[in-house]
């Protein structure tokens, strides 16, 4: 397959953002591509653009079966002795063991699940400074904070216990080694203490891996625990194929990237600016202990979030 720069000029374009501004890939740098069938046609740009600057390899796997799957253990391999990684494919290798390593090993990289030509041309074209301000700034605040509220006018009403837990920023900005992010990128993510979380969730944005929510689904918290699931049959299926440790609420995110919208693609979703997400599994990647074999998030629109009482957004808009 010959992907060339005349196939698709604003999708070249994009992979240079990736490449250039976000990486900041230099000659002779071990490059690796994850790839699979959903996403080739951003697995061969990649690789067609780096060639202009490395000698990248490009790697196509079988579509896993779920956000948080394991790849092929030759694949875990590579990534441990490459100094970049770059992985478009379809179900997510954020939150998996391989992309710990290779990261802990002094790789940095991106994953970029459910990337799609449309999202990369769109949400990568962003002045990822801006997102970095205001994601860090967003990322002291929940460091320092000890509970955090959530609600919305659709029935969220969500406490998280925080201390002891500090933030993370995923500012699209991957230049020095073990650094990581999503891209497209812009959010300010912590894991909250297990077992702490109690309310009621109502997510009406999106969640994978159902996509666009046409109706909210209304999510029971109980310390820390899913317990129940109203709205959404497919959800409840999902869950109940796995155990205790996929129900834990293992994630509070904020999304700090004014070019995202909400689509029903969950990577560009959690990233639009002033929503919320939570997810659900496996967190050890970001300072949580909960190893699980998914992470699933779930994204709410216009949301109100409180640190130890004070409102930092309400519907949606930044007031700090």
């Amino acid at each position: 397959m010959n992907f060339s720069r005349r196939k698709n000029k604003k999708l070249y374009r994009a992979a240079l953002v990736i490449i250039k501004d976000c990486l900041g890939i230099k000659h002779n740098e071990k490059v690796v591509i994850i790839t699979d069938d959903y996403c080739d046609t951003i697995g061969y740009t990649l690789w067609n653009a780096l060639r202009e600057i490395t000698d990248p390899i490009l790697i196509k796997i079988k579509r896993r079966h779920i956000h948080g799957e394991e790849p092929p253990q030759l694949v875990a391999d590579v990534l441990k002795n490459c100094d970049v990684f770059i992985m478009p494919t379809w179900y997510s290798l954020t939150h998996t063991r391989a992309r710990i390593a290779a990261n802990r090993n002094g790789a940095r990289g991106t994953t970029m699940p459910g990337i799609t030509v449309d999202v990369m041309t769109r949400a990568l074209n962003v002045d990822h400074r801006r997102i970095n301000v205001l994601t860090r700034r967003l990322v002291n605040l929940l460091s320092k904070a000890n509970k955090a509220l959530i609600t919305t006018e659709r029935g969220t009403h969500l406490e998280l216990h925080l201390a002891k837990r500090r933030g993370y920023v995923d500012t699209g900005i991957i230049k020095k080694p073990k650094e990581f992010s999503n891209l497209p990128a812009g959010e300010a993510y912590i894991a909250p203490q297990e077992y702490k979380s109690n309310g009621t969730i109502v997510v009406d944005g999106s969640f994978a891996p159902v996509g666009l929510m046409k109706n909210p689904v209304v999510l029971k918290i109980n310390k820390g625990s899913l317990v129940k699931i109203n709205g959404n049959h497919t959800l409840n299926h999902l869950f109940k194929k796995y155990g205790k440790r996929e129900r834990v609420l293992c994630e509070l995110g904020i999304g700090t990237n004014p070019r995202a919208r909400i689509t029903g693609n969950v990577l560009e979703d959690e990233k639009v600016l002033g929503s919320v997400h939570v997810a659900f599994g496996n967190n050890v990647g970001f300072g949580g202990t909960n190893t699980a074999k998914i992470h699933l998030d779930g994204v709410m629109k216009k949301p109100s979030v409180s640190l130890d009482g004070k409102l930092i957004i309400r519907k949606g808009k930044f007031l700090i």
